[in-house]
């Protein structure tokens, strides 16, 4: 039996919208035993001075894609990367996630077969170090959809075929979604993901396209739901939200066309919103230069429905909605740098509690885990992130980690912010 006690500058716990000054944090192996401004001091207990710092519960992204080693290179990872490349991109994207702070990612599906959940399992055993993963390995999609990264072979359709029978998810009809939840459950799935919609980022579709029908929806959500697995799912629009919303899904991924009875709907059904500001946060405060990172593809559907966006983003924020917190980093910035949505977040006038609280709490009660994470009290895990800057005023704050520890045991950590952003 080990003890740890950190001392804090200030602590913010995720229970509460402030800051606590001089706290302590008393550790049992794993676990956090005490929390107050005195603890005991048991014989032995190491003693780490975070004084100088701001302390949190360890962060926790909702919507990464974790199978991919560099946004410039995207197009070939989808398609063409072998799967133990891609496994061990995945390992890379935990390993760094951890090091920036954030001890808890959830992987929202990839194209092709995926081994997130082999990664997952290394990291459990300790086989490696990397942020804890909770994992739906594959998108449930039709072809030609959002899901469907064959859509960039389509020129040559004898090839585009071919790769379709590495898609183990990818299908059409009732039945075949009913047999992809139950694999997905059957390898270890901790939740499904549904590509209901067209999106931005794929060359051929809307994001207002429709992508799998009603029987389809209503076969994956029932069945994942009598498999007492959650259902969250790729969607936009009012028209999409809403059905989803008829036929019993516990969560949606970005929402970004949404309208305000829509959101008052999901309000009322206690359905959560993960928003991912950051794939569309270049358009909504024209940033040209990021926005030029983008494909011309990409830029013109991200113009086109810029009013909208900008519309549904307002409403969303300032919405009652459970409002989780996930990057959805694919163009622009790496998939391990979770604190570009903390930014995306503060830039776009929220409330530096209400983010943090989503990047804590909220985040740890939508990916089922508020019982062990997410806090800072007692009987919880010793997930731990400390950080230099200001959090309430400073945008970066959440790229600039100073100390991490997951359940106990501290990890390197790291800046993700480039020179140019340090000044």
């Amino acid at each position: 039996m080990s003890y740890t006690k950190l001392l804090c500058g200030q602590l913010y716990n995720g229970l509460e919208d402030r800051l606590q000054p001089k706290q302590e944090i008393l550790i049992q192996d794993n676990t956090i035993l005490e929390v107050g401004e005195h603890t005991a001091s048991p014989q032995g207990c190491r003693v780490i001075d975070l004084s100088n710092l701001t302390v949190t519960p360890g962060m926790i992204d909702a919507h990464v894609h974790a199978s991919f080693f560099d946004w410039r290179e995207i197009g070939k990872d989808a398609v063409y990367y072998s799967d133990g490349m891609r496994a061990l991109a995945a390992a890379e994207c935990a390993r760094k996630a951890l090091s920036g702070g954030f001890t808890t990612i959830r992987h929202i599906g990839w194209f092709r077969q995926d081994y997130s959940l082999d990664v997952k399992r290394a990291i459990d055993a300790g086989f490696i170090q990397g942020a804890r993963m909770v994992a739906a390995p594959h998108f449930l999609c039709a072809p030609g959809s959002h899901g469907d990264s064959t859509q960039s072979l389509a020129v040559n359709p004898a090839l585009s075929n071919f790769m379709e029978g590495q898609y183990p998810t990818m299908g059409s009809g009732a039945d075949f979604f009913r047999n992809a939840v139950r694999h997905e459950v059957k390898i270890g799935a901790d939740f499904i993901k549904i590509m209901a919609t067209g999106g931005f980022f794929t060359p051929n579709d809307s994001p207002e396209d429709i992508q799998l029908s009603d029987d389809e929806l209503k076969a994956i959500i029932d069945t994942a739901h009598s498999l007492h697995t959650t259902v969250t799912a790729h969607a936009y629009t009012s028209e999409l939200v809403g059905k989803l919303a008829d036929l019993g899904i516990d969560g949606i991924e970005h929402a970004s066309l949404v309208d305000e009875a829509t959101i008052r709907r999901l309000e009322e059904q206690d359905i959560y919103v993960v928003p991912t500001l950051c794939p569309y946060d270049e358009i909504v405060l024209l940033d040209e230069e990021k926005l030029a990172q983008k494909s011309p593809e990409f830029q013109r559907k991200l113009r086109h429905y810029r009013d909208r966006l900008v519309e549904s983003r307002r409403l969303l924020l300032n919405s009652n909605l459970r409002l989780g917190y996930g990057t959805d980093l694919v163009v622009g910035y790496q998939n391990y740098e979770c604190g570009r949505e903390y930014s995306a977040w503060l830039r776009n006038g929220v409330d530096p509690y209400r983010a943090l609280k989503a990047a804590t709490a909220e985040n740890a009660r939508i990916l089922g885990l508020s019982h062990k994470i997410g806090t800072i009290e007692p009987g919880k895990l010793a997930d731990v992130a400390a950080w230099g800057r200001d959090l309430l005023k400073d945008h970066t704050a959440l790229l600039d980690c100073a100390f991490v520890m997951k359940e106990g045991v501290e990890s390197q950590p790291r800046t993700m912010l480039y020179k140019e952003e340090l000044g």
